[in-house]
């Protein structure tokens, strides 16, 4: 199983704040990645970006760390960024597991995108 890892950068020219993401995180990394997320989201009128998640590399997400992927995607619809998109792999895992949490905490500007 993948470590955990994660880069987070804001392209001002494309207004859009890129996240990619890797392996499977512990839960101080989850913790980690909500400090990062919101220092970024401070310096940004985020209702003027997209927010895009690399998620091409994300494991199988483990029982325990569901909740904290809850967080983040409450996390991410009080932001309010005009759109969020997953940019996915080939694994259908992956995809019912983001797709069914975005259902469950009522994340409905999002878009998931094969790459």
């Amino acid at each position: 199983m993948a470590k955990g890892s994660y880069k987070m950068n804001l392209n001002l020219e494309k207004k859009e704040m890129n996240i990619e993401i890797v392996g499977n995180f512990t839960p101080e990394q989850a913790q980690q990645f909500i400090q990062d997320y919101n220092n970024n989201v401070n310096s940004i009128h985020a209702s003027d970006f997209n927010l895009v998640l690399d998620c091409r590399d994300l494991n199988v997400v483990t029982k325990e760390l569901i909740p904290a992927l809850q967080d983040c995607y409450k996390l991410y619809q009080s932001t309010g960024f005009n759109k969020v998109i997953f940019e996915i792999g080939t694994s259908s895992i992956v995809k019912m597991q983001l797709n069914r949490i975005a259902r469950e905490v009522g994340l409905t500007n999002v878009e998931f995108v094969v790459v």
